[in-house]
């Protein structure tokens, strides 16, 4: 199984940006891509590799999906 996690565009030099998600940066390679990506922008990254850009509201429920999928197993590690 592949998982894919949303993160915003900081800053962009060249096929490289620098992406963050919950105060986290890191780069990302824009290689697989095959148009413009700005600070700002959203992208799925995946294995460091942004692999489709994002709607800003898309990312945002993504990422709220993910905080439901950790805060339930939290409930059942602490149970």
């Amino acid at each position: 199984m592949c998982l894919a996690i949303p993160a915003k565009v900081i800053s962009v030099e060249g096929k490289l940006a620098t992406v963050e998600l919950a105060g986290t940066r890191a780069q990302a390679r824009l290689d697989a891509l095959g148009e413009e990506v700005r600070a700002g922008d959203w992208l799925l990254i995946h294995t460091g590799f942004a692999i489709r850009r994002l709607d800003p509201q898309d990312a945002q429920e993504t990422l709220k999906l993910f905080d439901e999928l950790f805060s339930s197993l939290e409930r059942e590690d602490a149970g």
